[in-house]
């Protein structure tokens, strides 16, 4: 066996997946108490910006937005200006022809998913995604649920039926993944220390402070 420095199969590319981003609506967030408000707003932005400024596809749905749940975050949809959303009346985002037809016309075998709420917004449709041969990844800290024990027993769940977790500061540094990448360098640093709490103070400090630069 010869070690070589290339990246392995399972790291994310910005050209490998699409990411799919549902229900964060003020009626769902309400209710969700297994992360606070401000930083599940803060995880949302990091990684659809991260998407948008890495040209990822991206596919936003809410649920009965304008009878029930509200508008979906404005972190998100700022993030992706004039994009459409498309609605629901199925919890599972999978039972949605809508979304499929979507899902089939990006044709990336490897999904990326967060959102509200996990036990159910979010294991619907990854579980479904999985039985039909996809490659499944959730932002864990990118959803949320209506209790901490709601959300970890979903996140449990979804492990052991294959998908595989990741954060929201993850997805950005995996999308980047060598500071060399100068195209992005500035866009990815910008994104963190907006979002990046205290990574993104880091950041700010080193640069402010001593000119630093990670490349």
């Amino acid at each position: 066996m010869k070690a070589s420095p290339t990246p392995g199969s399972k790291l994310i590319s910005p050209t490998d997946h699409a990411l799919i981003l549902i229900d964060f609506q003020s009626q769902m967030s309400f209710a969700t108490k297994s992360i606070d408000a401000v930083n599940l707003r803060t995880n949302a932005a990091l990684i659809s910006q991260a998407a948008a400024g890495f040209k990822v596809p991206t596919i936003l749905t809410t649920v009965a937005e304008k009878s029930f749940s509200g508008p979906m975050f404005s972190e998100i949809t700022e993030a992706f200006p004039g994009q459409r959303l498309l609605d629901r009346t199925s919890m599972n985002t999978w039972e949605d022809a809508a979304v499929i037809e979507e899902v089939n016309r990006i044709g990336k075998n490897r999904l990326v998913f967060a959102g509200l709420w996990t036990s159910v917004c979010i294991v619907g449709p990854t579980l479904s995604a999985l039985d039909q041969g996809f490659e499944v990844y959730v932002v864990t800290d990118a959803c949320g649920d209506v209790s901490t024990e709601a959300h970890e027993r979903a996140v449990e769940r979804m492990i052991q039926a294959g998908v595989r977790p990741m954060t929201s500061l993850q997805y950005l540094l995996e999308l980047q993944r060598d500071w060399a990448r100068t195209e992005t360098y500035d866009m990815t640093t910008g994104i963190a220390k907006k979002y990046g709490g205290a990574y993104g103070l880091g950041i700010i400090y080193a640069k402010t402070m001593f000119g630093a630069h990670e490349g």
